[in-house]
């Protein structure tokens, strides 16, 4: 995980945006994407990321499903290929961010999704499905704040997976969200090089 050039987790990046294409594969396929400066690792699908869409069990396949901290949106534009009946709500903080999700997802044809700020997803929604890399350095007081926002609006039979660099202190965060009293149960999922995948659940 590289270091961020500038806030990303910020509403309006102070860095020019400077916007270009990069190539990735997602699902199987190759596209043509657009990043910019000022938001999370715009050079290229970050590893974490690359270890979540590899490792990760199938999202729902109808539903509300979510994707915490979209970026330029790799993780949502996944979930709406693999699971076209859903709906993916992809939310940033980072304006910038969503405008290039909106643009990455038109690209890559995906009609099933939506890009907003937190406080734009309604609020009765349940979510079938969750996946994030999680924004680590926010610092943990905010990293806490987003997770209690988000983990426990889980469906009742929902499933989220995190996945969290392991120096980065994934079994921490796991151990913290054990404590809380969501009635949600984490579980390590699996590892893979650098990184851990967490799995969370109704207890």
């Amino acid at each position: 995980m590289s270091e961020p050039t500038d806030h990303y987790f910020t509403a309006e990046p102070a860095t020019p945006e400077g916007r270009r294409t990069i190539e990735v594969t997602l699902e199987g396929r190759p596209f043509t994407l657009t990043t910019a400066k000022g938001v999370y690792s715009p050079d290229r699908l970050d590893p974490g990321t690359a270890v979540l869409l590899s490792g990760a069990p199938d999202p729902s396949p109808a539903g509300d499903l979510l994707d915490i901290g979209c970026g330029w949106g790799p993780i949502s534009i996944s979930l709406a290929l693999r699971s076209p009946d859903a709906h993916v709500w992809g939310v940033d903080v980072n304006r910038r961010s969503l405008d290039l999700a909106r643009t990455n997802a038109a690209t890559a044809g995906v009609e099933n999704a939506s890009f907003c700020e937190p406080d734009d997803v309604p609020d009765g929604l349940r979510f079938a499905t969750i996946w994030s890399n999680p924004p680590i350095h926010v610092g943990k007081a905010a990293l806490h704040a987003l997770l209690e926002r988000w983990l426990p609006r889980l469906a009742d039979d929902g499933v989220a997976h995190l996945v969290v660099q392991k120096h980065l202190g994934s079994d921490s965060l796991q151990k913290w969200i054990n404590e809380q009293d969501w009635g949600l149960r984490c579980t390590r999922l699996s590892s893979a090089k650098a990184f851990r995948i967490l799995e969370v659940r109704r207890a």
